[in-house]
């Protein structure tokens, strides 16, 4: 690994080579090995709050819409998840997924791997680093939960390409410095062509639940405390992220032969999936913990909370019917 702090490697860098383009700095702040924020500090809770976190009602709902696209492959599948943080989505997601599958983790952080492994005690796991690496050998039922929201984009003013450069007091800032007029992401269309090809060669569906693009803008934030900061701010030390382009990534799968349905809003697929229902039932088993059920279910579908800003994706091989989205 190599020494010194983030910050000071990546003004060394950018001193030495000129400025980085968005996407390359934030590859660096969230997976440099020796300072990155999935690399080595993967507070996740510590910084925010995601919807497995919350409640586990979001994982088991995930595991019995799985359950049924299962019943419809007729056959074993492999159960692949997308940056599945401190494993805590997946262990939901079993408890209510009724068959036997293959679990693929695709994870890059060595801290990450080691918590994966602990929250899934008992089940026989494969880690890979990307999801080109996992064959057609199996039908697949792929899972994200804020896990397109981190992959780089690059933005554009109108004076050019946005970089981040270094002023002559040793500061990170933008560069050119005005409006950001457009941004796009071709990470995020390489990876609806990489899920839309194996769904559409191996068989079964991708869920991706994120946030969704406001329209337009600046939408780079960094999130560190469960307090937003300017994205230059701290490299390494806050997280990194941006809204995503569900039309973009639907469009990339579906060249790649994968077909695409109308996006949801989490409100409208958790209800459609019987979150309400499934709440009830908790809150009948556990009538002291009805209160917090109550609060755990606002959060997940009201529009105050994750309700509206966060969409439901999914894409299907030709033939197959995801419940909630037909």
């Amino acid at each position: 690994m190599r020494k010194g702090n983030l910050r000071s490697r990546l003004i060394a860098r950018i001193r030495g080579e000129g400025p980085m383009r968005i996407d390359a700095f934030m590859d660096a702040c969230l997976h440099d090995p020796a300072g990155g924020y999935y690399a080595v500090r993967p507070g996740l809770g510590e910084d925010f709050i995601t919807a497995p976190l919350a409640s586990q009602m979001f994982g088991e709902l995930l595991g019995a819409w799985a359950g049924e696209l299962c019943a419809q492959l007729g056959k074993p599948v492999r159960l692949i998840e997308l940056g599945p943080g401190d494993g805590t989505l997946m262990a939901d997601v079993l408890r209510a997924f009724p068959g036997p599958a293959d679990i693929v983790l695709v994870e890059t952080s060595g801290p990450l791997r080691a918590r994966q492994a602990q929250a899934l005690a008992g089940h026989t796991l494969a880690w890979v680093e990307r999801i080109e690496e996992v064959t057609a050998a199996a039908p697949a039922i792929v899972l994200g939960n804020e896990f397109l929201d981190c992959l780089p984009i690059r933005q554009e003013t109108a004076d050019g390409e946005r970089h981040v450069a270094v002023d002559r007091f040793g500061t990170l800032v933008f560069d050119p410095p005005g409006p950001v007029t457009r941004e796009w992401s071709p990470a995020l269309a390489a990876m609806g062509a990489a899920i839309g090809a194996l769904v559409a060669k191996a068989g079964g569906a991708a869920l991706m639940i994120d946030y969704a693009l406001p329209g337009g803008g600046d939408s780079l934030q960094a999130v560190r405390g469960h307090q937003k900061e300017h994205p230059l701010a701290n490299p390494g030390l806050a997280d990194l992220t941006a809204h995503v382009d569900f039309a973009a990534f639907l469009a990339a799968a579906e060249t790649a032969g994968a077909r695409a349905w109308p996006v949801l809003s989490q409100n409208r697929l958790l209800r459609r999936l019987g979150i309400e229902a499934r709440a009830a039932a908790l809150a009948k088993a556990n009538p002291d913990r009805a209160d917090l059920i109550a609060r755990q279910l606002d959060r997940l579908i009201s529009a105050e909370g994750m309700g509206a800003l966060f969409k439901a994706a999914c894409v299907s091989s030709p033939g197959l019917t995801p419940p909630a989205f037909a």
